[in-house]
């Protein structure tokens, strides 16, 4: 029995390998080929395009549209090559409201004077790329500045302060360095300022004019005229100073024959001369009025928009101050009235008549002499309203005509502001007799005769024409 046991179990043993077994007629599986890829002409790589040049900080703030007045003051400070440079630099750049924010008259005055500008500009420049995070990093710090001056950084709130200055853009990024957006001009501190224009107030106005190449002219000019050390006096003076530009915009020959002419030349020089020292602020006051010349005639100062008009020349810089007064730029040469006070009655053609009776009275030579004379000139029309003959009778009696010619005519000159202060005074005039001024609703009246225009200028005096003939 033990024996059918053990074979029994082999023969179980024997049909489970048996099915476990690969039949012997199974053929070996086959791994297919790799498809080989279709062959196709290689493409050339492709060149990449240089990249651009990244724009300097001058680049930047030329194209941007916001630093037009910063960057005409970087050329006028002959910076621009500078910030042009390597670097890297951080530039706190003020905006064109920022400089539109400065005192009246400030931004001229630095774009006169370019060391003054230059130190401004360059209290605007840190060396290296100072970035927002570092600048934060920063708080409390002086850093020195490009003009050797340092800058303080604060945090205010969320704000980061330059001095007195605010941080609105950061991080704009240049090639040569890094750009931070300021609301104000940033200005060195006050003693290194007070120490420029104590530099500058040690200069007279000619020493200004000599050492400014734009006025070269103007000193010849002076230099002809012997007006120099006038000019270097105490003073104080107000010049109002044609560049070079102005004087070359003569008409041709103009300029040689006034150097060729001491006394003419003098006149127009004094023309442009004020006694007294008239800053910006001043003259805008004196809008619609007249300044006395040195020369005894007026200019009339106007304001048209946001220009000053001395005369027809307008104010291009203005303040630039002297140890013996100051200097306006202007941008046309000032000529005075050259005429007499009979030739411009004669070239007029309301004052015919006037005139043949000053022939007749043989007054033309003496109201052509220097003067300065005043006279209230009746018109034609003032001359006809006369009653019927009196005309006449003047003329034939050449005493009487005389006398009713001076007694419209005052010693000196005296224009319509100065006539005003007059009101209800009387005023001798070259006849022996007094004339009674009088303002009435506005107008100025001489005796019964009202002055319709005021303050011809001639060379010897001045015309205010009246509507009636003034009889003694």
């Amino acid at each position: 029995m033990q024996k059918y046991k053990y074979l029994s179990m082999f023969v179980v043993l024997a049909l489970l390998l048996a099915a476990c077994s690969v039949p012997a007629t199974t053929e070996p599986t086959q791994i297919p080929p790799t498809p080989m890829p279709t062959e196709e002409p290689m493409e050339e790589p492709m060149e990449e395009p240089a990249p651009e040049a990244a724009p300097s900080i001058v680049d930047i703030a030329v194209e941007d549209g916001r630093f037009t007045t910063l960057v005409t003051a970087l050329q006028a400070a002959g910076l621009v090559e500078a910030l042009q440079g390597e670097g890297p630099f951080t530039v706190f750049a003020p905006t064109d409201d920022a400089f539109a924010a400065l005192p009246e008259g400030a931004l001229d005055g630095l774009l006169a004077d370019t060391e003054a500008l230059s130190n401004v500009l360059l209290y605007h420049v840190v060396d290296g790329k100072v970035m927002a995070a570092d600048v934060v990093g920063l708080d409390g710090q002086e850093v020195e500045t490009l003009s050797g001056k340092t800058v303080k950084v604060m945090l205010d709130g969320e704000n980061v302060m330059i001095n007195d200055a605010t941080v609105v853009i950061t991080d704009i990024e240049a090639s040569n360095g890094i750009i931070h957006v300021v609301d104000t001009v940033i200005l060195p501190p006050a003693d290194d300022m007070a120490d420029a224009e104590m530099e500058e107030m040690d200069q007279t106005i000619v020493d200004i004019a000599v050492s400014d190449e734009n006025f070269s002219t103007l000193v010849t000019a002076l230099d002809a005229a012997g007006l120099v050390e006038a000019l270097q006096g105490e003073g104080p003076f107000t010049v109002f100073a044609p560049t070079n530009d102005a004087f070359a915009a003569l008409p041709e020959g103009a300029l040689d024959a006034l150097l060729a002419d001491t006394e003419s030349l003098t006149d127009v020089l004094l023309y442009h001369v004020a006694d007294g020292k008239a800053m910006a602020a001043d003259v805008v006051v004196l809008d619609g009025q007249k300044v006395e010349t040195l020369l005894g005639q007026y200019l009339d100062i106007m304001i048209d928009g946001d220009a000053v008009m001395v005369d027809n020349a307008m104010v291009t810089v203005a303040d630039i101050e002297a140890s013996n007064g100051v200097i306006h730029v202007i941008d046309v040469v000032l000529l005075p009235e050259t005429r007499t006070i009979v030739d411009i009655a004669v070239e007029d053609g309301r004052f015919t008549t006037l005139v043949a009776a000053l022939e007749a009275a043989d007054l033309v030579e003496a109201l052509q002499a220097d003067g300065p004379f005043t006279v209230f000139a009746p018109t034609d029309d003032a001359f006809a309203a006369l009653p019927d003959g009196t005309l006449e009778s003047l003329l034939a009696d050449t005493e009487a005509l005389t006398k009713v010619l001076l007694y419209h005519v005052v010693d000196g000159k005296v224009m319509a502001a100065q006539v005003v202060e007059l009101d209800d005074q009387e005023v001798e005039t070259l006849s022996g007799d007094n004339v009674m001024v009088m303002i009435m609703d506005g107008t100025v009246k001489i005796n019964d005769a009202q002055v319709i225009i005021a303050d011809i200028e001639a060379s010897n005096g001045v015309i205010h024409v009246i509507d009636a003939v003034l009889v003694p």
